[in-house]
């Protein structure tokens, strides 16, 4: 009960967080043991910042500790991630930094709204545009599951993986068959297996349902971080660029959070005014 009573204490301290406290009790001190990797508060005692464990319960219901898709074994550790699509998503500058992978379950939820994480605080960006979150293509979910066999985020696996990424796709994976395909992926017998070598050679040109061109609703519901201390809502123009070089602009948080999703995106703001992520 010390972790349970250590977070109410926290979230005491800090009233607005109700919602949360009743969550918690709802939820059950030994399913929220059971879905998290660390011990540590949801809240931080000193700033108010909440965990990611805080926010994956608050997103999806299940307090996980991390923010890829399922599970992944690290050192023989299991560590949860995030079970099946959420009902909404979730981008954060933190993968930027490489702090962390977030997963297709988030980037490319069942609604087209994500909640956005800074350095230090959490607003809300959506769309109209329902198409932002059509259902995955093949290449998309060929691109997951490979990615399940390639922890360490390197876009490519062990020549010896390829059995299991085809079986999981519902793919051809006799043992004879998938020698071949070793020999053609994996042609200078290097051990492995790139990741665009093998979308290319399953999932050749499948074009994207992503529109090029959209609008994006942004809310922060602090007033200081709106102009004239006045929360609104701001819009913005959207356009995915053709090319594969995306603009670096550390300054401009909204966009480096925007380009975890999409690394192409231009987005030009109503009036001229970049909403505030902090």
């Amino acid at each position: 009960m010390d972790v349970l009573h250590k977070n109410i204490k926290i979230l005491w301290n800090f009233k607005q967080n109700i919602s949360l406290e009743i969550l918690l009790f709802f939820q059950g001190l030994d399913q929220i043991n059971l879905e998290s990797d660390t011990q540590d508060p949801f809240i931080d005692e000193t700033y108010g910042y909440g965990s990611q464990n805080m926010i994956n319960l608050m997103i999806t219901g299940r307090a996980t500790t991390y923010v890829w898709d399922h599970d992944q074994d690290v050192g023989g550790l299991k560590l949860k991630g995030i079970e099946k699509q959420s009902e909404i998503g979730f981008i954060t500058i933190m993968e930027y930094h490489r702090y962390c992978t977030v997963g297709s379950f988030y980037k490319n939820p069942i609604h087209p709204v994500w909640v956005l994480a800074s350095d230090t605080h959490l607003t809300v960006l959506f769309s109209e545009e329902r198409r932002l979150v059509s259902p995955e293509t093949k290449c998309e979910q060929a691109k997951r599951v490979f990615k399940r066999f390639d922890p360490y985020g390197n876009n490519f696996i062990s020549a010896d993986k390829l059995q299991d990424v085809l079986n999981a796709l519902d793919l051809v994976s006799e043992p004879e068959y998938v020698n071949i395909m070793k020999k053609k992926l994996d042609n200078e017998n290097l051990g492995i297996i790139l990741m665009n070598a093998f979308l290319d050679e399953f999932f050749p040109r499948e074009e994207s349902s992503t529109p090029d061109m959209f609008t994006l609703i942004h809310y922060n519901g602090l007033p200081q971080s709106n102009m004239n201390g006045q929360v609104q809502f701001h819009i913005g123009s959207a356009i995915l660029l053709e090319s594969d070089i995306k603009s670096v602009c550390e300054s401009n948080s909204m966009l480096t959070i925007l380009q975890t999703k999409w690394p192409n995106i231009e987005v030009t703001w109503g009036d001229n005014i970049i909403p505030s992520v902090n």
